[in-house]
């Protein structure tokens, strides 16, 4: 994408050669598989020398991106609930990095690496959590684009929108992220080249999966995704009535993990510290012990936080306003109405890759346009579309 001429001070070669040698003796003490500065490959290596590591950069491109100030207003799993004290994206974003660079110090992995992929990990979420996801999917399919998954658009946000040229060890955490399946032990499996990403990502699209990372920073950040929601749904779940204080969590569950969010963290983070191995044989993994006891509480989570008929009972009208902004901005699209915001808030906002514009199909347009909205902008969006707009005074 377009971007402005920079005026920088080069750093002297004294100083330049002194950075990098601290820079390599902080890496000569991690472990022998982490992930180190010299493994870092770009897609395009459009870098300027500067004192941070390539994945701290990585990590400064990301929170520099549009994308990831939209986190500001995304929630994670209580959408349509007006309460300030429960987890929204951001929120959770940062826990999960927080929770990986514990590990990651702990096991002698690459904290640079683990923050870029943490903090860049939920960026392809879209309004109203997993649900709507589901809901875009279904629309993507009728228009023949393939199946929707956010890890995916993630690295569309990164890799292709804004172009961010980021690593592919961030963009495959990134897309390898996923903390809600029932992950026991994950040993990194390499990715040789650009073109077998490319490939992860078509299978990952396709529905496939998007397999193990590619590094072991990578399989931390999967792990502390769980561990960062885990706990903390069902603290926010008390929090807005959704479950009873007194409501008991199954007793596999309060025995091997404790009863509220701070002594699951606690338990889930140690357990990982005593059964992985960063030093040899390169993995992640639970004990089978909790590994049980954490099955038993995604059940319990599922059954009583994610499918809780109160949470649930406007699913429909839900359907019907991703349905109708779908169908509206393709319209808007195939008549060119530029003043709509799909235009002006996206396809000539300035802040949207050129080589993206020219590939994407209206259809790729409207996706990744609905998939960037925060929930409030979903919703107004939505009311100009099917709300009439009221006239005060006189015609303007």
């Amino acid at each position: 994408m377009p971007r402005s001429r920079k005026i920088r001070r080069p750093l002297s070669p004294g100083i330049d050669s002194a950075i990098r040698a601290m820079t390599a003796k902080r890496e000569a003490l991690l472990s022998p598989l982490a992930t180190i500065s010299a493994d870092a490959v770009r897609r395009h290596n459009r870098t300027l020398d500067d004192i941070r590591t390539p994945y701290s950069r990585d990590a400064d491109r990301i929170i520099h991106t549009r994308a990831y100030t939209r986190y500001i207003d995304k929630t994670q799993v209580f959408y349509l609930v007006e309460n300030d004290h429960i987890t929204h994206r951001v929120i959770h974003v940062q826990l999960v990095s927080k929770i990986a660079r514990t590990i990651g110090r702990c096991l002698r992995l690459n904290e640079d690496l683990i923050e870029a992929i943490a903090l860049g990990h939920d960026i392809g979420h879209i309004p109203y959590g997993h649900f709507g996801e589901t809901c875009l999917s279904d629309l993507c399919e009728k228009q023949e684009i393939g199946m929707f998954f956010h890890n995916v658009q993630s690295v569309r946000f990164l890799d292709q929108i804004e172009d961010c040229d980021l690593t592919m060890q961030v963009l495959d955490g990134v897309l390898c992220h996923n903390g809600e399946a029932d992950d026991v032990k994950i040993s990194p499996r390499p990715c040789s080249s650009w073109a077998a990403f490319d490939k992860k990502v078509q299978d990952a699209t396709d529905g496939r999966g998007s397999g193990s990372p590619m590094t072991l920073e990578g399989c931390v950040v999967k792990f502390a995704d769980t561990i960062a929601y885990i706990g903390r749904d069902l603290q926010d779940a008390r929090e807005v009535g959704l479950i009873a204080e007194d409501t008991k969590i199954p007793a596999v569950c309060r025995e091997v993990l404790g009863e509220n969010n701070r002594e699951i963290i606690n338990t889930l983070i140690f357990d990982l510290l005593e059964n992985s191995d960063t030093e040899e044989r390169g993995y992640i993994s639970y004990s089978s012990k909790v590994e049980k006891a954490l099955i038993a509480l995604r059940s319990f989570s599922r059954r009583h936080i994610y499918d809780n008929p109160a949470l649930c009972s406007e699913r429909e009208k839900v359907r019907a306003m991703y349905a109708t902004l779908f169908r509206a901005c393709l319209e808007d699209l195939a008549v060119e109405r530029r003043q709509a915001r799909i235009y002006t808030d996206f396809v000539e906002s300035g802040h949207i890759s050129p080589a993206y514009l020219e590939s994407a199909t209206p259809a790729e347009l409207t996706r990744d346009f609905i998939a960037g909205m925060t929930d409030r902008y979903f919703a107004r969006r939505f009311e100009d579309y099917v709300i009439p707009r009221r006239i005060e005074g006189k015609f303007r």
